[in-house]
């Protein structure tokens, strides 16, 4: 026989209306009302109005916006984008080859290549790149003739536009990227270097084949980085007299009477430039991200789609 004391209030039907009615509720008919974020709109509302505010304020400047189309696609302006592009390439597949090299000798044991390596990034890290290239200009006023032995000539037709552009930016590119490269390198585990030895791999093939593939995750990156700072640092040649984009444009303006035109037209370009160096870093830094994540992200294109198939397809389904 069960005594009245035995019962636990769960064992009791609620007493109160409330709370029969609260626990009669499903979980479909429970609605969700989100909260108010009422900063987002206010801070939204301020930007645009800012934003608004800079687009009135150069449509009111004194531009010629018919001359910012009639020079977008000249010839001249096309000519020298096209040797920005050339010079940004090459200066960057220098500065690869420099700083996988100099990256290595400095993580060497040899003490020699190890300061040598330290040295070279200490001078090119530690001078303005506009100075470098001024260095290299000018270096006919110290070295009239170029000897090297096998090779002689007058140091004013081998130090081109070209070619000081080229030397000033590729060294001075050399310096970050053995920066980047070693923090690459060092970001690999030691273990992988040890297991490489133990099944007889030399010190080259286990950094060919075991370090830098695996290294490239964090080299990557900032390489992207560095050639977009790259492409915009180039426009610093012109002062070297190679005609690249930022040179046919002023070249442009002050015979036409048109600076800020022409410097508006550059600018689209830099921007158009970027813009689509930046797409192609985001797919490179994909295609290295496979070994890493489990699953890689969806591309901008790919969430259109899935966006597009969402509104698409029937309610509820």
């Amino acid at each position: 026989m069960t005594d009245k004391f035995d019962k636990t209030p769960a064992d009791e039907p609620p007493s109160d209306p409330a709370v029969v009615k609260a626990s009669s509720t499903t979980p479909d008919q429970i609605k969700a009302i989100p909260v108010r974020h009422w900063g987002r709109w206010v801070s939204g509302v301020i930007v645009v109005a800012l934003l608004g505010s800079l687009v009135y304020s150069f449509s009111q400047g004194d531009v010629n916006w018919d001359t910012v189309g009639d020079f977008i696609f000249d010839d001249r302006i096309l000519a020298g984008m096209g040797r920005t592009v050339l010079i940004s390439v090459l200066s960057m597949l220098i500065g690869l080859i420099l700083g996988v090299v100099f990256a290595v000798m400095r993580l060497s044991k040899n003490p020699v290549t190890g300061a040598v390596s330290w040295l070279y990034i200490w001078f090119f890290r530690g001078t303005p790149v506009y100075v470098q290239l001024l260095l290299w200009f000018n270096l006919a006023l110290i070295f009239p003739v170029l000897n090297l032995g096998f090779y002689k000539d007058e140091m004013v037709d081998v130090m081109t536009p070209f070619m000081v552009a080229l030397l000033g930016l590729g060294l001075n590119e050399g310096a970050y990227m053995a920066e980047i490269v070693r923090a690459g390198i060092q970001s690999v585990d030691e273990g992988q270097t040890e297991a490489s030895h133990a099944l007889g791999m030399s010190n080259g093939k286990t950094m060919r084949r075991v370090v830098l593939p695996q290294a490239m995750r964090v080299i990557v990156p900032p390489t992207g980085n560095e050639f977009i700072n790259l492409l915009k640092t180039s426009s610093l040649v012109s002062a070297v007299q190679y005609t690249d984009l930022l040179r046919a444009a002023t070249n442009i303006g002050s015979t036409s009477f048109a600076v800020m035109e022409m410097l508006l037209v550059a600018s689209v370009w830099y921007l158009a430039l970027t813009s689509v160096f930046s797409v192609g870093q985001y797919y490179v830094e994909r295609y290295y991200a496979r070994g890493s994540l489990r699953q890689l992200p969806k591309t901008p294109w790919q969430k259109v789609k899935a966006n597009l198939l969402s509104l698409n397809s029937p309610r509820g389904v």
